[in-house]
């Protein structure tokens, strides 16, 4: 959970920044990910590695947590794995991490009152922790680009109940976008772009043209691609 780098101070006054923070991501595995129907499976596995990276650029502490990952779930994504490699995921029984001690204690130690929360499925693994977090005096801001549910009722319902209870709803590019806050401080700012023309469609598109097509820098030259070698077997 160390520090990217040594970041500028942002003004707070009720917006998140990358030292008001913490990031926990619960339950992002095959079988959670199966159920989801409301939203597009691919685009909820790339929001989840956008907002993983922005958490790592930033500096913002961040938990990985998992649910029945022998008897039904599966392994966290490789995709998030990849990018927090030192990170041994929370392992838990109950649906709600907040019941379980460790995930709990993990909270407590980074000592931030602040979560950004993102997880399967919006209705249970995100909503039930959401709910007991904020009843015990920290502010959730859930990002609902990254969720996912079972249908698109069980997840609106989730959403209203949580935003009832006091959440705060947010994306994973609103959230990079809160952490960044200012295009001067250039700590972050070539490391933002990256994941802006990596993972955000349209926008990254634009990004790159302007580069190289308004301000005359050279196309991005991403590393060549080889297919992996036959596995061989004994």
């Amino acid at each position: 959970m160390s520090q990217f780098r040594k970041l500028p101070k942002r003004s707070e006054k009720g917006l998140l920044t990358p030292d008001n923070c913490m990031l926990a991501m619960v339950d992002l595995q095959g079988q959670m990910l199966f159920g989801v129907s409301n939203f597009d499976r691919q685009t909820i596995i790339n929001n989840n590695v956008m907002l993983a990276k922005a958490a790592k650029v930033f500096g913002v502490p961040t938990i990985i947590s998992t649910v029945e990952t022998k008897s039904f779930s599966g392994n966290t994504w490789p995709q998030v794995l990849s990018i927090f490699p030192d990170h041994t995921p929370i392992e838990r029984s109950s649906m709600n991490a907040w019941d379980d001690e460790k995930f709990v204690a993990a909270v407590k130690k980074i000592d931030r009152k602040k979560i950004v929360l993102s997880g399967l499925w919006t209705e249970t693994c995100v909503t039930l922790p959401t709910i007991q977090a904020i009843h015990d005096g920290y502010e959730v801001y859930v990002v609902e680009d990254c969720c996912g549910d079972v249908s698109q009722l069980n997840h609106d319902n989730a959403m209203k109940r949580v935003i009832q209870a006091g959440a705060k709803p947010v994306s994973a590019l609103s959230t990079m976008l809160e952490w960044q806050r200012d295009w001067a401080m250039r700590d972050t700012y070539d490391a933002v772009m990256d994941i802006v023309k990596t993972h955000c469609g349209a926008y990254g598109v634009g990004v790159e043209y302007a580069y190289t097509m308004v301000h005359g820098a050279p196309p991005t030259n991403l590393p060549e691609w080889f297919p992996l070698e036959p596995a061989i077997h004994s």
